[in-house]
């Protein structure tokens, strides 16, 4: 499974406006239920909250991969979003976080969920992609390191 496959490329913030876990979880929520007509934007908020809930998504090294499952979608959607500055997404390591690669299955998804979570775990091991993405100017820039990493594996 590539990612770009399933990032949704309209859904990409470049620079969130919101300083706070829940402002940022809900600014990508209605990001990319404009694009996905199958989610409901608050909906998908509270399943975004509910997984937080039990633990963090908040990975460390400036890294979040928040996640959820959402009845009545029919494929993997993924958005991206980036706070340069960073806020506090209660991560694993303490820091704060400037990178989010959002996660939306299937209620029923079997495996692949899974698989796309161990991909882009894997891409964010790299601090030289971490750092592109940090550093990008334009959309298009984030576009195209996405790209290149997924060419990698």
């Amino acid at each position: 499974m590539k990612i770009m496959d399933i990032l949704v490329r309209d859904a990409v913030i470049l620079d969130v406006e919101s300083g706070a876990k829940e402002g940022l979880l809900a600014e990508m929520a209605r990001s990319l239920a404009k694009s996905v007509p199958a989610l409901d934007p608050d909906r998908l908020l509270d399943v975004l909250m509910e997984r937080e809930a039990l633990q963090s998504t908040g990975i460390g090294e400036g890294v979040a991969i928040p996640h959820g499952k959402v009845a009545g979608l029919e494929t993997l959607v993924a958005s991206f979003a980036r706070c340069r500055e960073g806020l506090d997404f209660d991560s694993i390591d303490g820091q704060p976080t400037q990178l989010f690669f959002l996660l939306v299955v299937p209620e029923h998804s079997g495996g692949a969920h899974l698989k796309a979570l161990a991909r882009i775990s894997r891409f964010f091991r790299d601090p030289e992609f971490r750092d592109k993405l940090v550093q990008a100017e334009s959309i298009e820039s984030v576009l195209d390191a996405i790209e290149a990493e997924d060419t990698k594996f």
